[in-house]
C-alpha cells in the first residue's frame, strides 16, 4: 500500500488510491488508517447513490460521486459511483477499471499545484469529473443528428434501436449529473464547511457551477432526444393509420361486387336473371355502388 501513497502540500498531506475489488488492500486500509466499516461499505458498493456524509467524531468525510465512463457499454455511456474519503490529512479514493482515468486527472492536478490542500484536491477533481460529461453529451448530440438524417431517409428498425440506445445512455448521464449537483449543495450544510478556507469554498462553488452546467446540458440533450423520438413515433403511427385506412377502403369496395353477384347467384327469381345483359347489369350496379361508397368514405376520411 505504501507504494500507492503520494505525498503533497510539502508532505503535510497524502493521497492513497486503491482498487475497489482489492479485498486485502481494503482490509489493510481499515487497520492502518482506522476507517469505519460504514464508510468502507459505502465506498465499495457499486450500486451506491451519490451521497456525502461527515463523521464529527472521526473527523472523516465520505463523498460518493457519479463518474461517467469513457467507453460505451452496450452502445451507450453509463456512470459508476466513485468514493472519496477525507480523514485528517489524507484523501482516499476507490477506483475501478471504468473510473481509473480519475487517478490521472488527480495526478495532473498535483503536478500543476503540488501545494494544494486535500479539500482543494477533492473539489478540483469534482470539477474535472463534471467537465468530463460534456464531451460525451456532445458525442450524443452528434450521433443524434446523424440518426435524424438517416431516419428522414428511411425509418428502419435498426435506426430506431440506435435512437433508443442514445436515450438509455442519456438517462444515466442525466441522473448522474443531477445527483452530483445535489451532493455538492449538501456539502455546504456540513459542519466541516465552516472550517474551510475562502479559497476552498471558492473551489467548491466552481465545482457546483460546473455540475449545474452539466445538468443543464444533459437535460437539454435529453429533451431534444425525447422530442425527436416522439416525432418519429407519431410518424410511424400516422403511417400505420394511413395503411389501415387504405386496406379498410379496399376491403369495403371489394365487398360490394361480392354482395351483388351473390344475389344473382341464388336460385331465385330476380330481375334480369334470364336477360342476356344480366352480367353487364350486375357489373354496372356493382360499379355504381362502389363509386358511391368510395365517395362517401373519401368525404368521411377527409
Amino acid at each position: 500500500m505504501s507504494s500507492n501513497k503520494r505525498f503533497f502540500n510539502y508532505d503535510q498531506n497524502f493521497w492513497l488510491n486503491i482498487q475497489r475489488d482489492n479485498v486485502i488492500g481494503v482490509k489493510n486500509l481499515k487497520e492502518e488508517y482506522k476507517l469505519s466499516d460504514e464508510m468502507l461499505t459505502y465506498s465499495l458498493d457499486k450500486n451506491e447513490r451519490a451521497r456525502v456524509e461527515y463523521d464529527v467524531l472521526d473527523e472523516a468525510m465520505l463523498l460518493v460521486y457519479n463518474v461517467p465512463h469513457q467507453r460505451k457499454s452496450e452502445n451507450h455511456y453509463e456512470t459508476t459511483p466513485m468514493a472519496f474519503i477525507l480523514k485528517e490529512n489524507g484523501i482516499f479514493t476507490f477506483t475501478t477499471e471504468n473510473t481509473g482515468y480519475v487517478v490521472r486527472l488527480m495526478e495532473s492536478l498535483l503536478q500543476r499545484t503540488p501545494n494544494m490542500s486535500v479539500y482543494s484536491l477533492l473539489f478540483q477533481t469534482l470539477f474535472l469529473i463534471s467537465d468530463s460529461f460534456f464531451p460525451l453529451v456532445e458525442e450524443v448530440n452528434s450521433e443524434r443528428q446523424r440518426l435524424n438524417q438517416k431516419l428522414r431517409e428511411k425509418t428502419s428498425n435498426q435506426n430506431l434501436l440506435q435512437l433508443s440506445d442514445l436515450e438509455i445512455g442519456l438517462v444515466y448521464l442525466v441522473t448522474g449529473t443531477k445527483q452530483n449537483a445535489v451532493l455538492i449543495e449538501q456539502i455546504k450544510a456540513l459542519a466541516i464547511y465552516r472550517k474551510m478556507s475562502e479559497g476552498e469554498k471558492e473551489q467548491l462553488d466552481d465545482a457546483l457551477i460546473e455540475a449545474k452546467q452539466a445538468v443543464e446540458m444533459t437535460n437539454l440533450a435529453s429533451q431534444i432526444l425525447d422530442q425527436l423520438s416522439g416525432t418519429y413515433n407519431n410518424l410511424l403511427n400516422n403511417n400505420l393509420n394511413d395503411t389501415m385506412k387504405f386496406l379498410t377502403v379496399w376491403s369495403l369496395l371489394l365487398t360490394v361486387p361480392t354482395i351483388v353477384t351473390g344475389f344473382f347467384g341464388m336460385n331465385l327469381q330476380l330481375p334480369f336473371t334470364h336477360s342476356v345483359f344480366g352480367w353487364g347489369i350486375a357489373l354496372v350496379i356493382s360499379l355504381v355502388l362502389s363509386v358511391w361508397m368510395l365517395v362517401a368514405l373519401w368525404r368521411r376520411i377527409k
